[in-house]
C-alpha cells in the first residue's frame, strides 16, 4: 500500500516512516510532488488541520493520505502555544526563534505542565476519514538539553524519563512513547485495512 504524508517536515517524515515499517507501508512525502500548494493550516483544533491537509493532499494525488497536526500545549499559558506551535515565534522563524520566545515566556513561572498532542488523520479516495489522537505529558525545560528529535523537543522533560528530554531520547524510545506514535498505534488498524 502507498500512502502520501502530508507533510514537508523530514522530521516528521522520518518518524512515520519508522513506525510504519513494520507494515510494509510505502510513505511518500509532499516532497515528491513538488508542485503542489501548501495548506493553509487555518483550523482551531489540530483535528481540523490534520483532516485539510489529508483531504487536500488524497484529492490532488488521488492516493490515501496521512496528514498530521501536532504540537505543544503549555498549561500556564493557556494552552499556547497549541495550534501555533510551528509558528509561535512568527512566520518565517525556525524552532531556535520558537524555543527563545518560549523560554522567554515562560521565565517567571512556577507551573511548568504541558504536553505534545498529535491528531493524526487518514483520507482515502472512497471518502473514508478516520483521525487519532497521541498524548505525551510533562514540563517545559528552563534551558535546552540534547541535540535529537526537533522543534520543542530539546525543552520537553517528558514524564518517566528520569528527567531527559525528548532531544536527549535516542529515535527508538521516542518513537514508542512520542504523541505522533500513540496517535500512530491507534491507527494502525486503520491503514491495514483495504
Amino acid at each position: 500500500m502507498k500512502v502520501v504524508f502530508a507533510t514537508r517536515n523530514r522530521g516528521k517524515l522520518t518518524e512515520l516512516r519508522a513506525l510504519v515499517a513494520p507494515l510494509g507501508i510505502l510513505v511518500a512525502s509532499l516532497d515528491e510532488f513538488p508542485s503542489l500548494p501548501e495548506v493553509v493550516e487555518d483550523g482551531d483544533t489540530f483535528e481540523a488541520n490534520a483532516l485539510k491537509k489529508a483531504r487536500a493532499a488524497m484529492t490532488a494525488l488521488g492516493l490515501p493520505a496521512l496528514a498530521d497536526d501536532s504540537g505543544l500545549e503549555v498549561d500556564a499559558l493557556g494552552g499556547a502555544p497549541g495550534v501555533h506551535s510551528a509558528r509561535y515565534a512568527g512566520s518565517g522563524h525556525d524552532d531556535a526563534a520558537n524555543n527563545a520566545k518560549l523560554i522567554a515566556a515562560m521565565a517567571s513561572v512556577e507551573d511548568r505542565r504541558g504536553r505534545f498532542r498529535c491528531a493524526l488523520a487518514l483520507c482515502r479516495p472512497d471518502g473514508r476519514e478516520v483521525v487519532t489522537h497521541g498524548t505525551v505529558e510533562g514540563n517545559i525545560g528552563r534551558v535546552g538539553k540534547g541535540e535529537g528529535g526537533f522543534g520543542y523537543d530539546p525543552l520537553f522533560i517528558v514524564d518517566d524519563t528520569d528527567g531527559r528530554t525528548m532531544a536527549e531520547l535516542d529515535a527508538d524510545e521516542k518513537n514508542r512513547i512520542s504523541h505522533r506514535s500513540r496517535a500512530m498505534a491507534a491507527m494502525v488498524e486503520h491503514l491495514a485495512k483495504p
